[in-house]
């Protein structure tokens, strides 16, 4: 049976060709309608032809940390390196994982946008019943685009970034309703569990007993909100935006408030079609790190938001995309569109530098999370294992090879491992260089 349908468009005399395949919850992703117009390709660029191979199979969740993988396939940017990505909508982060285990010969993925710390724990069998899939973290795909909405039925509450005030309607939940505030996530014990444990706990609130904390895929929220299912999520852009846009709820708060320019999703590949295809991946990394740079250009906002609402890829109202790529709204309970760009997702620049470079001492704080929340105690138990792990699996030089070979000026390519102290919203610091302190300096943990 055929598993997939290809759709060609010819460009500058170029034959190309994208996938776009829907992914299914331990199985290989199956065909689906892509609908919209054919991508732009571009013909790949001179001295690019001799890759190992010409194309690579990703998978990719639609929220807006996808957009650098869209969008270069969409405007050519992994075609003029002489790259072929084709893109496969997963159906869910288990599935996501599921087929890249089985990798491309099984009919699943080499690997595509992630959670941290998916690709490390995948890499130690931790969530692959014990399957080891090393993989290498080779690119920030975006920062901050992250909100947790809130129920119109907890309006009265109002909500915030500081939950100190309204701790005890939380905490008194049970009493009144009897049973606990749900807040969901897309994936337990990845990033977007991460950022509403740590909001919840400098609030004072327990999130392992205050709490019941739900499982719920990113484009299940929304109507998970409508139907009362919980009171609260966390996930990516445009699903948070578009709860206040169909007056479902507002906005409690978003990573830009809790933690400016903040490590998000990231783009991983298995370990193993890296080190059969050097070249094929440092083409990769240049086409997404060209459109990030394209993404980030507020002239490009709305025709981003047009490519990425077409049906084959978010299948989102344009309206609500091209808000949140700008920013989305303000926190509050009263819906306010934000127009501070610092707090829009970013995708190239930012007043922490380079916003692509895949920094280990960004990629290790969801190690030590992981360590707070003993969410990974086999695997992730002290501070040297996490370092091991992160040191083995975050693949700073293939970056600072692509971004050279783009010829990036030298103030885009990071020198160093660190980005430096990083200040948390509620004055916690967390320094890299000391990252116990930063564990001990944490009040309620595991």
């Amino acid at each position: 049976m055929t598993k997939r349908r290809r759709f060609l468009a010819l460009v500058g005399g170029a034959l190309t060709s994208t996938i776009v395949l829907a992914g299914c919850l331990g199985n290989p992703p199956t065909s689906t309608d892509a609908g919209g117009s054919a991508p732009t390709s571009q013909a790949p660029a001179a001295g690019n032809t001799d890759l190992e191979v010409k194309t690579v199979s990703l998978g990719f969740i639609p929220i807006l940390e996808a957009a650098p993988l869209v969008i270069g396939v969409e405007k050519g940017f992994f075609a003029r390196h002489g790259l072929e990505v084709n893109l496969s909508k997963q159906a869910s982060w288990p599935a996501a994982r599921d087929n890249v285990v089985l990798g491309t010969a099984g009919g699943g993925i080499e690997g595509g946008q992630w959670q941290l710390p998916m690709p490390q724990m995948i890499s130690e069998g931790a969530i692959t019943d014990g399957k080891k899939v090393p993989m290498y973290i080779l690119a920030m795909l975006m920062s901050q685009g992250q909100g947790l909405a809130a129920s119109n039925s907890v309006k009265d509450a109002n909500l915030g970034t500081d939950l100190k005030p309204a701790a005890s309607f939380i905490k008194d939940f049970p009493q009144t309703e009897k049973r606990k505030f749900r807040a969901a996530y897309t994936f337990p014990k990845a990033n977007q569990d991460m950022w509403i444990r740590y909001w919840l706990a400098a609030g004072g609130i327990d999130p392992d007993k205050d709490v019941e904390l739900l499982t719920v895929p990113s484009t299940e929220t929304v109507q998970g909100m409508r139907n009362g299912t919980m009171e609260l999520f966390s996930t990516g852009d445009p699903w948070p935006t578009r709860v206040v846009n169909d007056k479902i709820g507002y906005l409690a708060t978003t990573t830009a408030y809790l933690w400016p320019v903040h490590p998000e999703e990231f783009l991983a590949v298995r370990a193993d079609w890296v080190d059969k295809n050097p070249k094929a991946t440092i083409a990769l990394i240049k086409g997404v790190i060209e459109a990030q740079q394209w993404l980030d250009k507020p002239e490009n906002k709305i025709e981003a938001a047009k490519i990425l609402s077409s049906r084959k890829w978010y299948n989102i109202p344009q309206p609500v995309l091209e808000l949140a790529l700008k920013g989305g709204y303000k926190p509050g309970t009263t819906p306010t569109p934000e127009t501070d760009p610092k707090n829009a997702p970013l995708y190239w620049n930012s007043d922490r530098g380079v916003i692509s470079y895949p920094y280990k001492s960004l990629t290790l704080w969801f190690l030590l999370e992981s360590m707070r929340w003993k969410f990974y105690p086999d695997t992730v138990g002290s501070i040297e294992q996490a370092k091991a792990i992160n040191d083995k699996v975050t693949r700073e030089d293939l970056w600072r090879q692509a971004a050279q070979e783009l010829g990036l000026p030298a103030a885009d390519i990071p020198t160093t491992s660190s980005r430096g102290k990083e200040t948390f919203f509620d004055g916690v610091v967390y320094d890299p260089e000391k990252p116990q302190a930063y564990l001990d300096s944490v009040k309620i943990k595991r």
